[in-house]
């Protein structure tokens, strides 16, 4: 059996990330061979993560991240609000989100390379070493072919991390600064305006048919005749598109201008055309369902692990 030194145990910690106790076991358990403790921390560390996996993670973070003509945006969950404050999940964070702009999947992301380790096996090491479930949820890429992908995150916590993350492409031939300025107000609205769709032409039909439906029935009952009523229909789906379609809607910055309008001033002043070709929109916990306890509660969980 090799000896078990003080530099040994050292050394495991900074593999793994283990306390000192645990790396010390691990080290005896292992007979002193380096690279069956790393392994029997791991299984551990799958173990507790295991355990872990039926809490509902809903906090944590969103990602951004942009390179050129490429952006990428990433929601990486964990089960408290204090984990996204915690600098190694930052950084983790941080780390799957520049991986995230050569994949073009959430499951080739989980697989992608991280130091060595996949991302999934990395999450679960941190999942036992912080004691919270965490799931990588979702990621989107935006790439064109000339332009740049501007980013924007709302209320950051650290350089592109926060808790809503856009991303704006812009097809276009203007310098870069003109881009990075007229995209970043647009995915400023973005954030704040919450657009369904890029444009009409974007908008799902089933939506559009039954929206046109409801319209119809809504002048009926106001007992306009049925040529009047389609014609108030049609000025009633221009409201609904200004609503829904981002380059329909009012510009929330200065209240007046469209979208569409805004890129074609920018793109005047810039000598070349710009064209808005997509949109990500990521805000943390969307669409989870998360049990509602009180604050106390909340801590003793964090608390307790």
């Amino acid at each position: 059996m090799a000896e078990i030194t003080t530099a040994k145990i050292k050394e495991l910690r900074e593999k793994t990330g283990a306390g000192m106790m645990d790396a010390k076991k691990a080290l005896t358990e292992a007979g002193g061979d380096m690279e069956a403790a790393i392994e029997e921390l791991r299984k551990k560390g799958m173990a507790k993560a295991d355990k872990k996996s039926s809490r509902t993670a809903a906090e944590g973070l969103v990602a951004v991240v942009t390179s050129g003509t490429k952006g990428a945006v990433v929601e990486l969950n964990s089960e408290t609000d204090f984990v996204s404050r915690n600098g190694e999940f930052q950084a983790f964070v941080a780390q799957v989100a520049q991986k995230a702009l050569d994949v073009d999947s959430v499951e080739a992301l989980s697989a992608a390379d991280l130091s060595g380790k996949s991302v999934a096996n990395s999450l679960t090491d941190l999942i036992a070493k912080i004691g919270e479930n965490m799931t990588l949820r979702r990621m989107e890429k935006l790439e064109v072919d000339n332009g740049a992908v501007v980013s924007y995150v709302h209320g950051a916590l650290a350089d592109g991390l926060g808790k809503i993350g856009v991303l704006v492409a812009l097809e276009s031939t203007a310098d870069a600064a003109a881009l990075e300025a007229v995209g970043k107000q647009v995915a400023m609205h973005v954030a704040a305006a919450f657009p369904k769709y890029l444009d009409r032409n974007s908008v799902d039909q089933a939506a559009m048919d039954k929206e046109r439906a409801f319209l119809i029935e809504q002048a009926k009952a106001e007992g306009k005749p049925e040529e009047i009523a389609q014609k108030m229909v049609e000025g009633r789906m221009r409201k609904f598109y200004e609503e829904v379609c981002l380059l329909d809607q009012v510009f929330v910055i200065d209240g007046e201008s469209r979208i569409c309008d805004v890129l074609a001033k920018a793109g005047k002043e810039a000598g070349a055309e710009i064209k808005l070709t997509g949109y990500a929109r990521f805000q943390l916990g969307d669409g989870i369902e998360k049990e509602e306890e009180d604050f106390a509660a909340e801590v003793a969980k964090a608390a307790n692990g």
